[in-house]
This record gives structure tokens, sequence and C-alpha cells, in this order.
């Protein structure tokens, strides 16, 4: 009989096998915890710093080059600060503003890495397969960090069933589910761009997500062909 002892370095071996799984796992987690912890300071900043510090992680697990390392600690180390920041004064302008400016190069960065993974080789792993789900999530964050920033430097972009004339800005979770609703194509419109600015960047979102789903189809018809 294996102890507990003995299990814990097989799962440890197992994690590290599929750091894509461990991201994507961790960005679930995240967005169904936010409504739990998402009404305090330390709530918010707990999230923040755990969804950076996990992406992190998966960055550092799928480098191919130590420029890209470089890259993604000299984004994400700010990012994992102004999270914190941010948590604390959600309202103010200029820290929304400056953790939009390192979070949205940053996740984009994540995605453009996970792509890059997938792409390596003529084989897919089943962490690649995880991969081709964490590179969709992290654009969707990296959206809502665009739209929060939106909003306050064009007031009013965003109206949503809890804010129908666009007083008040709307909260970086409702971005979030606007930005999923927008990348999947979905579109359930309870949250939505009333701004010409903030129009523009929902439609290279949409953009962005029928790609996506395009490249990662004609990827995997690609692999069949050849194996075929």
């Amino acid at each position: 009989m294996q102890t507990n002892a003995a299990r814990l370095p097989r799962f440890l071996v197992t994690v590290a096998r599929h750091p894509s799984a461990v991201l994507l796992a961790a960005q679930l987690v995240v967005v169904l915890a936010y409504p739990a912890l998402g009404g305090t300071a330390a709530g918010r900043a707990v999230v923040g710093v755990f969804q950076v510090a996990v992406v992190l992680s998966a960055v550092w697990a799928v480098r191919r080059t130590p420029t890209l390392t470089w890259v993604g600690l000299l984004l994400g180390g700010p990012a994992v600060v102004l999270a914190v920041l941010e948590a604390v004064e959600p309202d103010v302008a200029a820290v929304v503003l400056a953790s939009a400016a390192f979070h949205v190069p940053f996740y984009l960065f994540v995605s453009y890495s996970m792509i890059r993974y997938l792409f390596h080789d003529d084989k897919v792993t089943l962490d690649e397969l995880y991969a081709t789900g964490a590179a969709f999530t992290v654009v969707a964050w990296a959206f809502a960090y665009l739209y929060a920033a939106t909003q306050f430097l064009w007031p009013g972009s965003f109206v949503g069933f809890n804010s129908p004339q666009g007083e008040t800005p709307l909260s970086w979770f409702e971005l979030l589910f606007l930005s999923f609703t927008t990348l999947t194509s979905v579109g359930l419109s309870d949250v939505y761009p009333v701004v010409d600015q903030a129009r523009s960047f929902v439609m290279v979102e949409q953009v962005a997500g029928v790609f996506y789903v395009a490249l990662v189809v004609a990827r995997l018809i690609g692999l069949s062909a050849r194996r075929g």
C-alpha cells in the first residue's frame, strides 16, 4: 500500500507534466471563487495574486527561450503588485490604468507562449490539449483588463444590468463576463458597450475569438491529415 509521502511526489510529477492543465483549472477556480471573495479587498487581492502566480508558473513551464522567460517576469512581476493595489483601491483611475498597462500585455504574452507551445512540433500531447483551453481563457482575462481601463478613459463605455444608464463603472468581474461572452461569440447582451471606443475593442476581441477557434481546428485537422 502506497503511503501519503510516496503519493505526494507522484502528484507533483503529474502536475509538473501538465502545467497547462493547472493553469486552466486555476482560471476556472478563480471564476467560481470570485463571487464569494470579490466583495472584500482581501478576497480580491488573494484572487488576483493567485491568478498571476499560477500564470507565471505556466509560462515558466512552457518557456522556449530565456528571452521569453524574462519578458514574462518583467510583465508579470509588476502585475502581481498592481493586482494587490487594485484590490485595495479598485476605483482609483491611476491604479486601474497602471494595472491594465501590465496585465493586458502579460496575458497576451502568455497566450502567445501557449500557442507557440502548441505548434512547436507535430505531436499533440495531453498537456497541449489543455493548453488550447488555457490560451483561450487568458485572452479573456487580457480583454477584461483592457475594458477596465477603457471605462475609466471613456466614462459610460459599458452598460450592465446593475447600471442600465452607465452611471457607475462596472466591476471587473462583470467585465470578465463580457469578455468571455464576446470571445466565445455567445453575446448574452446583459453587459454591452455603448461608446465607440469600447465597441472597437469588443470587435477586436470577437475577431480574436473566431480566429483562435479557426487556428486550433486547422491545426488539429492538419495533424490528422498527416497521420492519415
